[in-house]
Protein backbone atom coordinates (compact mmCIF):
# COMPACT_ATOMS: atom_id res chain seq x y z
CA UNK A 1 0.00 0.00 0.00
CA UNK A 2 1.04 3.59 -0.67
CA UNK A 3 2.18 5.25 2.57
CA UNK A 4 1.18 8.91 2.88
CA UNK A 5 3.97 11.18 4.07
CA UNK A 6 3.47 12.79 7.46
CA UNK A 7 2.90 16.54 7.33
CA UNK A 8 5.34 18.32 9.69
CA UNK A 9 3.75 20.30 12.52
CA UNK A 10 5.71 23.40 11.45
CA UNK A 11 7.62 23.96 8.23
CA UNK A 12 9.68 27.13 7.80
CA UNK A 13 10.92 27.77 4.24
CA UNK A 14 13.45 30.51 3.35
CA UNK A 15 12.02 33.01 5.83
CA UNK A 16 13.58 36.49 5.99
CA UNK A 17 12.65 39.53 8.04
CA UNK A 18 14.05 43.02 7.43
CA UNK A 19 13.61 46.29 9.28
CA UNK A 20 14.79 48.78 6.68
CA UNK A 21 18.47 47.95 6.10
CA UNK A 22 18.72 45.76 9.22
CA UNK A 23 18.28 42.01 8.54
CA UNK A 24 16.73 40.27 11.58
CA UNK A 25 16.30 36.89 9.84
CA UNK A 26 18.23 35.79 6.78
CA UNK A 27 16.78 32.90 4.71
CA UNK A 28 15.94 30.59 7.66
CA UNK A 29 14.54 27.08 6.97
CA UNK A 30 13.70 24.19 9.34
CA UNK A 31 10.94 21.65 10.16
CA UNK A 32 9.31 20.68 13.47
CA UNK A 33 7.91 17.14 13.92
CA UNK A 34 5.09 16.32 16.34
CA UNK A 35 5.62 14.98 19.87
CA UNK A 36 9.07 16.45 20.50
CA UNK A 37 10.57 19.32 22.50
CA UNK A 38 12.64 21.69 20.35
CA UNK A 39 15.12 24.22 21.66
CA UNK A 40 15.69 27.49 19.83
CA UNK A 41 19.11 28.64 20.98
CA UNK A 42 20.98 31.88 20.33
CA UNK A 43 22.65 34.90 21.89
CA UNK A 44 20.65 38.02 22.77
CA UNK A 45 19.48 39.74 19.57
CA UNK A 46 20.13 36.65 17.42
CA UNK A 47 16.54 36.52 16.07
CA UNK A 48 14.85 33.94 18.36
CA UNK A 49 11.87 36.07 19.39
CA UNK A 50 11.48 37.34 15.81
CA UNK A 51 11.29 33.72 14.58
CA UNK A 52 8.65 32.82 17.17
CA UNK A 53 6.58 35.93 16.49
CA UNK A 54 6.57 35.13 12.76
CA UNK A 55 5.61 31.46 13.34
CA UNK A 56 2.69 32.48 15.57
CA UNK A 57 1.49 35.15 13.12
CA UNK A 58 2.16 38.09 15.46
CA UNK A 59 4.75 39.48 13.06
CA UNK A 60 4.63 39.61 9.24
CA UNK A 61 7.49 38.03 7.35
CA UNK A 62 9.35 39.89 4.59
CA UNK A 63 9.81 36.82 2.39
CA UNK A 64 9.44 33.04 2.61
CA UNK A 65 6.69 30.65 3.70
CA UNK A 66 5.50 29.06 6.97
CA UNK A 67 2.96 26.23 7.32
CA UNK A 68 1.46 24.99 10.62
CA UNK A 69 0.08 21.45 10.32
CA UNK A 70 -0.31 22.09 6.57
CA UNK A 71 -2.00 25.52 6.95
CA UNK A 72 -0.21 28.59 5.59
CA UNK A 73 0.25 31.19 8.35
CA UNK A 74 -0.62 34.00 5.90
CA UNK A 75 -3.32 32.45 3.66
CA UNK A 76 -5.05 30.35 6.39
CA UNK A 77 -4.06 32.38 9.44
CA UNK A 78 -7.09 31.48 11.60
CA UNK A 79 -6.74 27.70 11.23
CA UNK A 80 -2.96 27.88 11.65
CA UNK A 81 -3.21 29.98 14.84
CA UNK A 82 -5.77 27.57 16.36
CA UNK A 83 -3.01 24.94 16.38
CA UNK A 84 -0.65 27.14 18.46
CA UNK A 85 -0.49 28.14 22.12
CA UNK A 86 2.00 30.98 22.68
CA UNK A 87 3.72 32.44 25.72
CA UNK A 88 5.66 35.62 24.84
CA UNK A 89 8.71 36.73 26.81
CA UNK A 90 6.44 39.11 28.77
CA UNK A 91 3.26 37.14 29.68
CA UNK A 92 0.07 38.96 28.57
CA UNK A 93 -1.56 38.99 32.02
CA UNK A 94 -4.35 41.23 33.35
CA UNK A 95 -3.13 42.05 36.83
CA UNK A 96 -6.54 43.00 38.31
CA UNK A 97 -8.19 39.67 37.37
CA UNK A 98 -8.09 36.46 39.35
CA UNK A 99 -6.36 33.48 37.71
CA UNK A 100 -9.71 31.77 37.03
CA UNK A 101 -11.29 34.95 35.58
CA UNK A 102 -8.30 35.50 33.33
CA UNK A 103 -8.35 31.94 31.95
CA UNK A 104 -12.12 32.16 31.29
CA UNK A 105 -11.51 35.42 29.40
CA UNK A 106 -8.74 33.79 27.33
CA UNK A 107 -10.99 30.81 26.53
CA UNK A 108 -13.54 33.25 25.05
CA UNK A 109 -10.82 34.95 22.98
CA UNK A 110 -9.66 31.56 21.65
CA UNK A 111 -13.20 30.72 20.54
CA UNK A 112 -13.58 27.65 22.73
CA UNK A 113 -17.28 26.59 22.77
CA UNK A 114 -19.17 27.77 25.87
CA UNK A 115 -19.94 24.20 27.06
CA UNK A 116 -16.25 23.22 26.97
CA UNK A 117 -14.78 26.33 28.60
CA UNK A 118 -15.13 25.26 32.25
CA UNK A 119 -13.50 21.89 31.62
CA UNK A 120 -10.69 23.41 29.51
CA UNK A 121 -9.90 25.96 32.24
CA UNK A 122 -9.77 23.14 34.82
CA UNK A 123 -7.36 21.11 32.63
CA UNK A 124 -5.09 24.17 32.14
CA UNK A 125 -5.05 24.87 35.90
CA UNK A 126 -4.13 21.25 36.66
CA UNK A 127 -1.39 20.99 34.03
CA UNK A 128 0.19 24.32 35.07
CA UNK A 129 -0.21 23.48 38.80
CA UNK A 130 -2.04 26.73 39.54
CA UNK A 131 -5.23 25.21 40.96
CA UNK A 132 -4.39 26.36 44.51
CA UNK A 133 -4.11 30.04 43.41
CA UNK A 134 -7.06 30.16 40.97
CA UNK A 135 -9.03 32.68 43.11
CA UNK A 136 -6.10 35.00 43.81
CA UNK A 137 -5.47 38.26 41.96
CA UNK A 138 -2.64 37.90 39.43
CA UNK A 139 -0.89 41.05 40.70
CA UNK A 140 -0.44 39.39 44.13
CA UNK A 141 1.28 36.30 42.71
CA UNK A 142 5.03 35.64 42.70
CA UNK A 143 7.06 35.82 39.48
CA UNK A 144 7.12 32.02 39.23
CA UNK A 145 3.35 31.68 39.58
CA UNK A 146 2.76 34.48 37.06
CA UNK A 147 4.89 32.51 34.61
CA UNK A 148 2.79 29.40 35.33
CA UNK A 149 -0.40 31.36 34.62
CA UNK A 150 1.16 32.47 31.33
CA UNK A 151 1.85 28.81 30.44
CA UNK A 152 -1.73 27.93 31.47
CA UNK A 153 -3.15 30.42 28.95
CA UNK A 154 -0.80 28.97 26.28
CA UNK A 155 -1.99 25.36 26.77
CA UNK A 156 -5.66 26.36 27.19
CA UNK A 157 -7.79 24.61 24.56
CA UNK A 158 -5.18 21.83 24.12
CA UNK A 159 -3.33 23.19 21.05
CA UNK A 160 -1.02 20.75 19.22
CA UNK A 161 1.93 23.17 19.44
CA UNK A 162 3.08 25.16 22.48
CA UNK A 163 5.67 27.93 21.90
CA UNK A 164 7.44 29.36 24.94
CA UNK A 165 9.70 32.41 24.58
CA UNK A 166 12.29 32.64 27.39
CA UNK A 167 9.94 31.09 30.01
CA UNK A 168 12.54 31.08 32.85
CA UNK A 169 13.79 34.68 32.54
CA UNK A 170 13.89 36.46 35.92
CA UNK A 171 13.09 33.36 37.98
CA UNK A 172 15.06 32.10 40.98
CA UNK A 173 16.78 28.66 40.79
CA UNK A 174 13.85 26.87 42.51
CA UNK A 175 11.30 28.42 40.16
CA UNK A 176 13.49 27.57 37.14
CA UNK A 177 13.56 23.86 38.06
CA UNK A 178 9.77 23.87 38.59
CA UNK A 179 9.14 25.48 35.16
CA UNK A 180 11.53 23.01 33.46
CA UNK A 181 9.67 20.08 35.02
CA UNK A 182 6.40 21.62 33.84
CA UNK A 183 7.74 21.95 30.26
CA UNK A 184 8.75 18.25 30.27
CA UNK A 185 5.23 17.26 31.33
CA UNK A 186 3.64 19.48 28.66
CA UNK A 187 5.98 17.87 26.10
CA UNK A 188 4.34 14.47 26.70
CA UNK A 189 1.08 15.70 25.12
CA UNK A 190 2.16 18.66 22.97
CA UNK A 191 4.87 19.63 20.50
CA UNK A 192 6.93 22.25 22.33
CA UNK A 193 9.29 24.94 21.02
CA UNK A 194 11.33 26.54 23.76
CA UNK A 195 13.54 29.57 23.09
CA UNK A 196 16.44 30.36 25.40
CA UNK A 197 20.02 31.63 25.52
CA UNK A 198 20.75 29.36 28.53
CA UNK A 199 22.69 26.32 27.28
CA UNK A 200 21.97 24.12 30.31
CA UNK A 201 18.23 24.68 29.94
CA UNK A 202 18.25 23.54 26.29
CA UNK A 203 20.47 20.50 26.97
CA UNK A 204 18.33 19.36 29.96
CA UNK A 205 14.84 19.81 28.48
CA UNK A 206 15.06 19.52 24.66
CA UNK A 207 15.28 16.59 22.22
CA UNK A 208 16.42 18.68 19.25
CA UNK A 209 18.16 22.04 18.96
CA UNK A 210 18.08 24.88 16.42
CA UNK A 211 20.71 27.58 16.79
CA UNK A 212 20.31 31.06 15.31
CA UNK A 213 23.21 33.51 15.14
CA UNK A 214 23.07 36.97 13.52
CA UNK A 215 19.71 36.06 11.95
CA UNK A 216 21.01 32.85 10.30
CA UNK A 217 20.27 29.20 11.18
CA UNK A 218 23.68 27.69 11.96
CA UNK A 219 22.67 24.44 13.75
CA UNK A 220 19.81 21.93 13.23
CA UNK A 221 20.61 18.70 15.11
CA UNK A 222 19.37 16.16 17.69
CA UNK A 223 20.74 16.65 21.20
CA UNK A 224 22.06 13.07 21.46
CA UNK A 225 24.41 13.76 18.50
CA UNK A 226 26.03 16.77 20.20
CA UNK A 227 28.88 15.98 22.62
CA UNK A 228 29.26 19.46 24.11
CA UNK A 229 26.61 22.07 23.35
CA UNK A 230 28.74 24.82 24.90
CA UNK A 231 31.75 24.15 22.62
CA UNK A 232 29.52 23.89 19.56
CA UNK A 233 27.75 27.12 20.48
CA UNK A 234 31.03 29.06 20.89
CA UNK A 235 32.49 27.69 17.63
CA UNK A 236 29.41 28.54 15.58
CA UNK A 237 29.07 31.98 17.19
CA UNK A 238 32.72 32.81 16.35
CA UNK A 239 32.40 31.62 12.72
CA UNK A 240 29.27 33.71 12.19
CA UNK A 241 31.01 36.78 13.66
CA UNK A 242 33.97 36.25 11.29
CA UNK A 243 31.66 35.75 8.30
CA UNK A 244 29.74 38.88 9.26
CA UNK A 245 32.99 40.88 9.47
CA UNK A 246 34.13 39.62 6.04
CA UNK A 247 30.72 40.50 4.57
CA UNK A 248 31.05 44.02 5.99
CA UNK A 249 34.54 44.36 4.48
CA UNK A 250 33.17 43.30 1.09
CA UNK A 251 30.35 45.83 1.39
CA UNK A 252 32.85 48.58 2.23
CA UNK A 253 35.09 47.71 -0.74
CA UNK A 254 32.12 47.65 -3.12
CA UNK A 255 30.91 51.02 -1.78
CA UNK A 256 34.38 52.52 -2.21
CA UNK A 257 34.63 51.22 -5.81
CA UNK A 258 31.19 52.66 -6.52
CA UNK A 259 32.24 56.05 -5.11
CA UNK A 260 35.41 56.03 -7.24
CA UNK A 261 33.45 55.21 -10.39
CA UNK A 262 30.94 57.99 -9.66
CA UNK A 263 33.77 60.49 -9.11
CA UNK A 264 35.38 59.47 -12.42
CA UNK A 265 32.08 59.84 -14.25
CA UNK A 266 31.62 63.29 -12.66
CA UNK A 267 35.07 64.38 -13.81
CA UNK A 268 34.37 63.15 -17.34
CA UNK A 269 31.07 65.03 -17.43
CA UNK A 270 32.73 68.26 -16.20
CA UNK A 271 35.41 67.94 -18.89
CA UNK A 272 32.75 67.44 -21.55
CA UNK A 273 30.82 70.46 -20.31
CA UNK A 274 34.03 72.55 -20.44
CA UNK A 275 34.66 71.50 -24.03
CA UNK A 276 31.08 72.39 -24.92
CA UNK A 277 31.47 75.81 -23.30
CA UNK A 278 34.73 76.35 -25.26
CA UNK A 279 32.93 75.52 -28.50
CA UNK A 280 30.12 77.88 -27.60
CA UNK A 281 32.52 80.71 -26.74
CA UNK A 282 34.38 80.45 -30.09
CA UNK A 283 31.07 80.37 -31.95
CA UNK A 284 29.92 83.50 -30.08
CA UNK A 285 33.18 85.31 -30.93
CA UNK A 286 32.81 84.46 -34.62
CA UNK A 287 29.20 85.70 -34.59
CA UNK A 288 30.26 88.97 -32.92
CA UNK A 289 32.99 89.60 -35.48
CA UNK A 290 30.53 88.96 -38.30
CA UNK A 291 28.10 91.48 -36.77
CA UNK A 292 30.88 94.07 -36.47
CA UNK A 293 31.96 93.65 -40.10
CA UNK A 294 28.33 93.95 -41.22
CA UNK A 295 27.92 97.16 -39.22
CA UNK A 296 31.10 98.64 -40.68
CA UNK A 297 30.04 97.82 -44.25
CA UNK A 298 26.69 99.53 -43.53
CA UNK A 299 28.42 102.66 -42.27
CA UNK A 300 30.68 102.75 -45.34
CA UNK A 301 27.69 102.48 -47.67
CA UNK A 302 25.99 105.29 -45.73
CA UNK A 303 29.07 107.50 -46.21
CA UNK A 304 29.04 106.88 -49.97
CA UNK A 305 25.33 107.74 -50.24
CA UNK A 306 25.87 110.94 -48.25
CA UNK A 307 28.67 111.94 -50.67
CA UNK A 308 26.36 111.36 -53.61
CA UNK A 309 23.60 113.45 -51.97
CA UNK A 310 26.00 116.44 -51.76
CA UNK A 311 25.69 116.98 -55.50
CA UNK A 312 23.66 119.98 -56.77
CA UNK A 313 20.47 119.53 -58.84
CA UNK A 314 22.42 119.91 -62.08
CA UNK A 315 24.59 116.89 -61.17
CA UNK A 316 27.67 118.94 -60.29
CA UNK A 317 29.58 118.25 -57.07
CA UNK A 318 29.55 121.05 -54.55
CA UNK A 319 33.11 121.92 -53.79
CA UNK A 320 33.62 122.87 -50.19
CA UNK A 321 36.23 125.23 -48.91
CA UNK A 322 38.07 122.51 -46.91
CA UNK A 323 38.78 120.18 -49.86
CA UNK A 324 42.17 119.49 -48.42
CA UNK A 325 40.53 117.70 -45.50
CA UNK A 326 38.56 115.31 -47.78
CA UNK A 327 39.93 111.76 -48.03
CA UNK A 328 41.21 110.25 -51.24
CA UNK A 329 40.60 106.63 -52.31
CA UNK A 330 43.95 105.22 -51.18
CA UNK A 331 43.43 106.78 -47.75
CA UNK A 332 40.04 105.10 -47.45
CA UNK A 333 41.55 101.75 -48.40
CA UNK A 334 44.20 102.23 -45.72
CA UNK A 335 41.49 102.90 -43.13
CA UNK A 336 39.57 99.76 -44.09
CA UNK A 337 42.70 97.59 -43.90
CA UNK A 338 43.50 99.07 -40.47
CA UNK A 339 40.01 98.27 -39.25
CA UNK A 340 40.37 94.68 -40.46
CA UNK A 341 43.67 94.34 -38.63
CA UNK A 342 42.08 95.72 -35.45
CA UNK A 343 39.19 93.23 -35.72
CA UNK A 344 41.60 90.35 -36.06
CA UNK A 345 43.50 91.57 -33.01
CA UNK A 346 40.25 91.82 -31.01
CA UNK A 347 39.25 88.28 -32.06
CA UNK A 348 42.63 86.91 -30.97
CA UNK A 349 42.48 88.79 -27.64
CA UNK A 350 39.03 87.37 -26.86
CA UNK A 351 40.22 83.84 -27.62
CA UNK A 352 43.22 84.27 -25.34
CA UNK A 353 41.04 85.66 -22.51
CA UNK A 354 38.66 82.67 -22.72
CA UNK A 355 41.57 80.23 -22.61
CA UNK A 356 43.03 81.98 -19.54
CA UNK A 357 39.66 81.85 -17.75
CA UNK A 358 39.30 78.11 -18.41
CA UNK A 359 42.85 77.45 -17.15
CA UNK A 360 42.12 79.43 -13.97
CA UNK A 361 38.87 77.45 -13.40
Amino acid sequence: MYMQEEIPMIEVKNVSKRYGKHVALDNVSFTVESGRIYGLLGENGAGKSTTMNIITGYLALTSGEITVDGYDIVKNAKKAKQKIGYLPELPPLYQDMTVCEYLKFVSELKGIPRKERKNEVKIALEKSKTMDVKKRLIKNLSKGYKQRVGIAQAILGSPEIVILDEPTVGLDPMQITEIRDLIREIGKEHTVILSSHILSEISEVCDHVFMISKGRLVLDEDMDKIDSLEKRFIELAQTTVEEDASDKDLEKSTEESKEESTEESKEESTEESKEESNDKSTEEIVAETKEETAKESETESMDETSNESEKDPKGLEIISLDEEEKETKPEKEDKISRRKIERKKKFKNKKNKNKNKEEEE
